[in-house]
């Protein structure tokens, strides 16, 4: 497999060039401004002209370069995989949002260190490089920086996208530029999509077909959502033996839905309870008062109380719990789907055990919810009424319910054999070992 550039430079990438050196300054004192509002020290700042924090180790490096929070954490399960595979390699993440950089400090696998990318602009790329050498570059997802591409690549270091996922406005605005769209792929030695329609979109955009391989989504196979042991065994003895089931990351015109929903179940099973965690805490009044219009009793844990034997709907308005919440039912709605707003990621809930109820308005999770909904690991619903039916009958036929939950199990046990396929093509790769 050939990782040399073939496509020559063209005239759209040459203006590009020009015109990330005139806005410069402008984009410098706009992304400084960020960083310094969330008050990080200068040095960290700085690194986004390409001045390095930290001191290059010495051996291999690995670059990992990810847009923000989600596609930085889906990485680091792979960063870990590859390290036990290559207890000699150093790995370097680069991602452009202060959230991100605290949330991998706060995970960071072995042998691992975390800086702000430079600017799209030839010096502060070239800065970057000239102090980190790395032997192989790794761009996740969508994150196409043309600069830090084409002069990583003319600097010798191997490129890959990886985990890659293309919005089909994206591709349109490419596919019209096909000189330019296959001089930017052309500069990857390897390409590892999420989906089939990726990989044809991919080869529509000019990518060589042999450098192009099916992967899996590296969220399936990211460490599992945090449980927070205490707090989960209080909520356990506060809803003792009733049933539960989950509605998390709700968005603004589905709670209405979900509490439809829920209060046709409480026909069959008057005793159950639902934990409803919106996708936006701050939302909390809002969806405390949807709760009471429709007539079902609450208990709000921002508010520090707990559900009681008679708490129709427990309002799970915090942040960074949901984990727990999945720990504590595998009986799991997911939100964002009810509307157009394109779906969560399914693989958190189905990775704690759980089998997923979704809308139809999963269209970034579109393939996943394709084979998941095929193998039986999640049901697609379209109203109140057929939430209602398919939370009713996963409580009623535990069979059935355990059945999907093990199709679920089986398919993120299928995501985390590909991500062993994945280190080995990355590790062969990389060049010699560095003296």
């Amino acid at each position: 497999m050939s990782g040399a550039s073939t496509a020559p430079k063209t005239l759209l990438y040459s203006l590009y060039c020009g015109v990330s050196a005139l806005i410069a300054p402008l984009a410098w004192r706009k992304v400084a401004g960020k960083l310094r509002d969330y008050g990080l020290p200068e040095e960290r700042v700085r690194e986004r002209l390409g001045h390095a924090s930290l001191p290059r180790p010495a051996g291999r490096l690995i670059w990992f370069h990810a847009a923000s929070v989600g596609e930085s954490l889906s990485v680091l399960t792979l960063i870990a995989r590859m390290g036990e595979r290559d207890p000699a390699a150093e790995f370097l993440i680069t991602s452009g949002t202060p959230t991100s950089a605290e949330l991998i400090a706060k995970r960071m696998p072995p042998r691992c260190r975390h800086q702000f990318p430079p600017l799209d602009t030839g010096t502060a790329v070239d800065r970057f490089l000239a102090h980190w050498q790395p032997d192989l570059g790794v761009f996740v997802e969508s994150e196409l920086w043309p600069q830090m591409l084409v002069r990583a690549r003319t600097a010798g270091c191997p490129l890959v996208l990886l985990n890659a996922r293309l919005s089909d406005k994206s591709v349109a605005g490419w596919t019209k530029r096909p000189a330019t769209a296959r001089f930017i792929l052309d500069q990857f030695a390897l390409l590892v999509t999420q989906n089939q329609k990726t990989a044809a979109n991919l080869q529509a955009m000019g990518a060589a077909p042999d450098r192009i391989r099916p992967g899996s989504n590296l969220k399936a196979v990211s460490a599992p959502l945090p449980v927070d042991q205490d707090a989960l065994a209080e909520v356990r003895v506060s809803i003792g033996d009733r049933p539960v089931w989950v509605a998390s990351s709700t968005h603004e015109g589905e709670e209405e839905t979900v509490l439809e929903a829920h209060k046709a179940v409480l026909k069959q099973h008057p005793d159950l309870c639902l934990l409803l965690a919106p996708r936006h805490p701050e939302r909390g009044d809002a969806v405390e008062a949807l709760i009471k219009d429709a007539g079902l009793s609450c208990a709000r844990r921002s508010k520090g109380v707990l559900p009681g034997p008679r708490t129709q709907v427990y309002l799970a308005d915090t942040l960074g719990e949901v984990g727990t919440w999945y720990a504590l039912c595998p009986l799991v709605f997911l939100g964002g789907s009810l509307r157009e707003i394109g779906g969560h990621n399914p693989f958190e809930p189905m990775q704690a055990g759980s089998a997923v109820i979704t809308g139809t308005g999963h269209y970034n999770f579109a393939e996943t919810y394709a084979e998941l909904t095929a193998l039986g690991a999640a049901a697609e619903v379209r109203s109140a009424a057929e939430l209602a039916e398919q939370a009713a009958k996963w409580l009623g036929q535990p069979e059935a319910f355990q059945a999907a939950r093990d199709a679920a199990g089986q398919f993120i046990s299928r995501q985390s054999d590909q991500l062993d396929k994945t280190v080995d093509a990355l590790l062969a790769l990389l060049p010699d070992r560095r003296p």
